[in-house]
């Protein structure tokens, strides 16, 4: 039976515009570092790299293992040392990770080996930097935000400085996207992006 873990997790299910306070558990990713604006070449590489390795996992671990699963969408942790470079658009001056999701069953050694599988085939730019890592964001505020990437500014402004003092949280951690929707293939208005932010009690 193949596991679809965007239907199965809470981490995948968000209301649109409306904020909810949920407690995310440890997950495991694919991770690319890199900097700048997600038009840049870095971005582009990061991404594409990224994709033939967890694809290349998903068949190890049906051939292999004999656990199939759908392969989660693109994520993106985004900060800056000053935020509002996030609610100004300032995006020369934001800092990123992108991933995706690999079950817990995944291991290093599987990774190392679809990596030199990848290479052998495209050999994308940036292999040489990928990770496996694990993220536990535990308390967060997340919502579903509909439309282009370049109109979060105001949402995120009301998360970052109404809703999250006004319900006695602070922010920690890393801002959060989860992206829904192909952009090579849906309208920029229609587009479904989970914005996150981890938080703790004030």
């Amino acid at each position: 039976m193949k596991i679809d873990f965007k239907k199965e997790l809470l981490a995948y299910k968000a209301k649109h515009n409306v904020f909810d306070t949920v407690d995310i558990g440890p997950m495991q990713y694919l991770m690319i570092d890199g900097h700048g604006r997600p038009d840049s070449e870095d971005y582009m590489d990061a991404v594409t790299t990224l994709y033939p390795v967890a694809y290349t996992l998903k068949f190890m671990s049906k051939l292999d293992l004999d656990k199939d699963y759908v392969v989660p969408p693109l994520e993106g942790l985004w900060w800056a040392e000053d935020m509002t470079a996030y609610t100004q658009n300032r995006k020369d001056e934001w800092d990123w990770t992108m991933m995706i999701m690999v079950p817990d069953w995944i291991t290093g050694d599987m990774l190392a080996s679809a990596v030199d599988k990848v290479a052998a085939k495209k050999n994308p730019p940036s292999l040489g930097k990928i990770r496996l890592e694990s993220l536990d964001e535990g308390l967060c505020v997340q919502l579903l935000h509909i439309g282009s990437y370049s109109d979060e500014g105001p949402i995120l402004k009301q998360l970052h400085d109404e809703y999250i003092p006004q319900n006695g949280l602070k922010m920690t951690g890393k801002h959060h996207e989860i992206y829904l929707s192909d952009p090579r293939k849906v309208a920029e208005e229609k587009l479904k992006t989970i914005l996150r932010q981890p938080v703790t009690r004030a």
